[in-house]
């Protein structure tokens, strides 16, 4: 129940929809400033999934984020390719994919590296207990 790590990429492989639930996919760090302003305005805790199209367990994980997406309206969650913006991962130290990263007012409050399920599961339920509903 790892991760990926490393940079194999072939061009001729699908890209992987990443689209689903109330996923928002991040194309620009403009775009996560945006929603992480938008989060911290509604209260919300950010679920930040660092993933990759070409990365088996993040292929695997995603139709599941997808639905946790849509049973925890309280949260927001991102997914962000890492292949798509390599700088902007790299400040975020991601050394597999997937890594997933909980903040709250734009602080780290918990992190989860590699396509664990229950784990994910777990601290989602976590997140969105602690999260101010409205």
């Amino acid at each position: 129940m790892g991760g990926c790590a490393g940079k194999a990429r072939r061009d001729d492989e699908d890209k992987l929809d990443f689209k689903g639930g109330n996923v928002h996919i991040i194309t620009s760090k403009e775009g996560w400033d945006q929603k992480i302003a938008e989060a911290n305005r509604d209260g919300k805790t950010v679920v930040a999934n660092f993933s990759a199209s070409w990365c088996g367990p993040c292929r695997v994980i995603a139709p599941v984020y997808a639905e946790m997406s849509k049973a925890y309206p309280q949260l927001m969650f991102l997914t962000i390719d890492v292949d798509d913006l390599m700088d902007f991962s790299s400040s975020w130290d991601i050394r597999a994919t997937p890594t997933f990263f909980f903040l709250k007012n734009g602080q780290q409050i918990d992190k989860l590296v590699g396509a664990n399920k229950p784990e994910l599961e777990k601290k989602v339920l976590a997140a969105a207990d602690g999260s101010s509903s409205k």
